[in-house]
């Protein structure tokens, strides 16, 4: 399907009389797509990204403290202002009165993943300088800061709070709020309260469009599922179902993904394609998660390939999206994911014993570099050691 097709498809959605779509998903705003090793490469028949044109992101600046997000719906607080514990920001939306309005609420963690740009650049997690960055938002519309070094925190610590609470714990038992950072582009569970006192984060209250984030599945009988909510229709079942993959239990590497899905054809279609992070966040349930309920944090009117993690431990797959996610350094070597079953890390101890543990939660988006051998990472990477994969799963997505 080409390019232009695929763009004035939404619009048409949108605009039929027997077509509702609540859940008008904005585009990533990503512009290139690049190669395996992270060169911007031509995106013709990549499968990538930025291949597939979406909904434009498109705001207007009200010019009263709020911005209109013209595709979601959404209307913004348009200045985070100073940090807050998640317990302030809770509160602090009953006492809120911007631009007239009183009906303010503290986003869910999919409203708040709308704003998302990756357009963005990932910090190096020890930098200082912010020159040169990008972060994940748009600075034309939305104040952002970068942390604060002058207070002890570190440049990537803008961290915006939901209204999203895990429905799991992560680390040792920990309350935990889901978030997006929009310094280094990922979606995170955070303890809400640390050993050194409750956690402190960027807060931007929205309204309008309650239907934002609402799914409205339909099994087709075909082996398809079509959220009405998005107009997205998404295969059934993953890779892991198809026997897809080298070692034919559904897992490959992100050049494989893109490939999957771009040369495949099912239920009379041929026009599937690897979603980008923000249609694959899209389908997440953040009510579910594998040490509450069980499952993957998914609809069960999906079917999921459950896997043996790290641990030993049954568990569920992370999903390759089609988006890169670029680097500070001009490195684009690994691509988003988004974690359905628990987001694990390798945390060590003062005594350097390593622990495995749920860091940031089923839900949460991360990245992981695009080929190489998982065995180089006995113990993850970054600081809470999150396990790297390399070979993910994959649910192809169409447009309606």
């Amino acid at each position: 399907m080409s390019k232009s097709i695929l763009l004035f498809i939404p619009a048409i959605l949108a605009a039929a009389s027997s077509i509702s779509v609540p859940y008008m998903i904005a585009d990533t705003g990503q512009e290139s797509c690049f190669s395996e090793s992270g060169q911007v490469i031509s995106c013709g028949g990549t499968g990538q990204d930025a291949s597939y044109n979406g909904n434009v992101p498109n705001y207007t600046n009200n010019g009263d403290g709020t911005v209109t997000d013209n595709v979601t719906g959404l209307m913004w607080q348009q200045n985070p202002g100073a940090k807050m514990t998640y317990n302030e920001a809770v509160t602090g939306v009953n006492s809120l009165s911007l631009a007239g309005y009183t009906d303010w609420r503290l986003p869910s963690i999919k409203e708040l993943y709308s704003l998302i740009m990756f357009s963005g650049t990932d910090p190096m997690v020890n930098g200082t300088d912010t020159s040169g960055l990008t972060p994940f938002i748009d600075t034309g519309y939305f104040v952002f800061n970068y942390g604060d070094i002058s207070v002890g925190e570190r440049i990537i610590d803008s961290q915006y709070a939901s209204s999203t609470k895990y429905v799991s714990t992560t680390m040792n038992g920990d309350e935990t709020d889901f978030g997006v950072n929009f310094a280094d582009g990922r979606i995170k569970g955070y303890g809400i309260s640390t050993p050194r006192g409750d956690k402190t984060f960027y807060v931007m209250y929205v309204r309008g469009n309650t239907d934002y984030g609402v799914n409205d599945f339909v099994d087709n009988g075909d082996g398809t599922i079509t959220d009405s909510a998005t107009g997205l229709m998404w295969l059934q079942d993953d890779s892991g179902a198809f026997g897809a993959g080298s070692y034919g239990d559904g897992s490959l590497n992100w050049q494989q993904a893109l490939d999957w899905c771009e040369d495949k054809s099912y239920a009379g279609y041929s026009d599937w394609r690897l979603p980008d992070a923000k249609e694959l966040q899209s389908i997440v349930d953040y009510t579910r998660s594998p040490a509450t309920t069980g499952t993957a944090a998914i609809d069960p009117i999906f079917n999921v390939t459950p896997i043996i993690d790290e641990g030993g431990e049954v568990n569920f797959p992370f999903y390759w999206s089609s988006t890169t996610h670029e680097k500070s350094a001009g490195i684009s070597d690994s691509a988003v994911y988004i974690a359905f079953g628990e987001a694990l890390g390798w945390m060590q101890s003062p005594w350097g014993d390593y622990t495995l543990m749920d860091v940031h939660g089923a839900g949460a988006q991360r990245s992981d570099p695009k080929i190489g051998d998982p065995n180089d990472y006995p113990y993850g990477h970054g600081p809470q050691g999150d396990i790297i994969r390399i070979y993910n799963y994959v649910r192809c997505v169409r447009s309606l």
